[in-house]
């Protein structure tokens, strides 16, 4: 996607700036080329997520990196900081896998509210708002990952990729996978940057629920940009096939256990593989090092291989949470995005709690998994009608979530749920392998 969709340069939604103004709060853009509105508005974002004062070198990398942002802050200017923003919310285009394709999607971030500006529904204003911004520039869905599980909800978003986190016995678990042919090789920071870089692009197409890596993270993950603190704990290996492609890449660190050094820790803050053989590589490499007792990784899909290549599946705690949340704003063009493994006809009557994404909509399947939708008046005759939220229906966009689970739960009513969750679901597991 482009740094420069226009989203980024829209226009602020009037009825937003009118209901604020109502508020006595004025609400602008910042401008990405002036260090004197973008370091008040990071002064707020990290206020908000209970950080501290940002450093000048924090705000160096910040102001470098962020451009691409479209940054929203919300002004008391009564307050006696009246330059730092009571609100924050920023947004970008990217690109979401779905089965069998993509869409653009506006991706939220840096959302926030002062705590002495809380319960003035100012949130509502400015997600509405720049929710609506996004459906007339063109986004056909918004995502987004959230630091509380509560919020979004109201907003018709739903987690649409859970995420699971392993820590593993290393000692007791046992590799039983496949002993992949390549080669592991330590590779500095930089080189693992650009490694994961080219990965990414190979394999995020093959997963629903990936974006393309928003800017600057990759600097951020690798410690090759001013303001990681304690990038030097990094280390870095990469696997090289047996025909000298490199497929894998994995970045982790190590904690020593300062009573048993033999006990010690590894955290695996990033794997990516464009090949199971590439896969069963790093995993190895990672549950077979030397002076390590527990491995404990992160944002994995809720179906991972490595499951099957320990002789111990015990030796492994796997928790599952909320992690990437989806919000359908254009219902045609979501679901005409995805393709589909059954060829059938669903009605869908869809109701928005913002009234942006409301209707009674056909979805038709042809025998390609090819979609075509239509929005009509009244469910025709004949075909299977399902009652949901737009929260439900963003939920099963990706394939990870069953209509008959949702049905099960009271959060749809369907005809046909098993007919529904056979159309809707996928065969690769939704996934996003970080936060945004």
């Amino acid at each position: 996607m482009s740094d420069r969709h226009p989203h980024h340069d829209a226009s602020l939604d009037r009825t937003m700036t009118d209901d604020l103004a109502g508020r006595g709060l004025v609400v602008r853009r910042v401008d990405d080329a002036l260090r004197t509105e973008t370091d008040p508005w990071l002064e707020a974002v990290s206020r908000g997520f209970l950080g501290g004062e940002r450093t000048d070198v924090q705000r160096d990398a910040f102001f470098a990196h962020t451009a691409y942002r479209r940054k929203i802050g919300v002004f008391d200017e009564t307050a006696p900081q009246p330059d730092v923003p009571v609100a924050t919310f920023a947004s970008w285009a990217a690109e979401l896998t779905l089965p069998g394709g993509t869409v653009a999607a506006c991706a939220i971030s840096s959302v926030t509210v002062a705590p002495t500006h809380r319960r003035r529904g100012i949130l509502r204003s400015v997600m509405t708002g720049e929710l609506r911004t996004a459906v007339e520039r063109g986004l056909p869905v918004a995502i987004l990952t959230v630091s509380e599980s509560t919020i979004y909800g109201r907003f018709g978003f739903a987690p649409a990729a859970l995420a699971a986190q392993w820590t593993i016995d290393a000692r007791r678990a046992r590799w039983v996978g496949p002993d992949a042919p390549g080669r592991i090789d330590f590779v500095t920071r930089a080189q693992g940057r650009e490694i994961a870089t080219a990965l990414h692009e190979r394999v995020r197409a093959q997963t629903p629920g990936e974006i393309d890596m928003p800017g600057g993270h990759w600097d951020r993950f690798f410690g090759t940009r001013a303001d990681v603190e304690k990038a030097e704990e990094l280390r870095v290996v990469q696997y090289r096939s047996a025909t000298g492609d490199v497929d894998g890449v994995a970045l982790y660190k190590v904690t020593e256990n300062e009573h048993d050094f033999a006990a010690s820790t590894v955290d695996v803050l990033l794997l990516v593989a464009a090949t199971d053989e590439a896969y069963a590589g790093l995993w190895r490499f990672l549950l077979t090092m030397d002076l390590i007792a527990t491995v404990r990784a992160g944002e994995l899909s809720v179906d991972e291989p490595l499951w099957w290549m320990i002789a111990d599946q015990r030796a492994a705690t796997v928790t599952v949470r909320d992690h990437h949340y989806t919000r359908i704003l254009d219902v045609p063009a979501a679901l005409s995005a995805r393709t589909y493994d059954v060829a059938d006809a669903v009605t869908l009557r869809v109701a928005d709690p913002l009234g942006i994404a409301a209707g009674t909509f056909v979805l038709t399947v042809d025998a390609e998994g090819l979609a075509g939708v239509d929005i009509v008046d009244e469910p025709p005759v004949g075909v299977p009608t399902a009652t949901l939220g737009v929260a439900e229906l963003s939920a099963i966009l990706l394939g990870g979530v069953s209509p008959v689970t949702l049905a099960r739960a009271g959060r749809l009513v369907a005809d046909d749920p098993s007919r529904l969750a056979r159309l809707f679901a996928s065969t690769v597991p939704p996934r996003l392998s970080f936060w945004y």
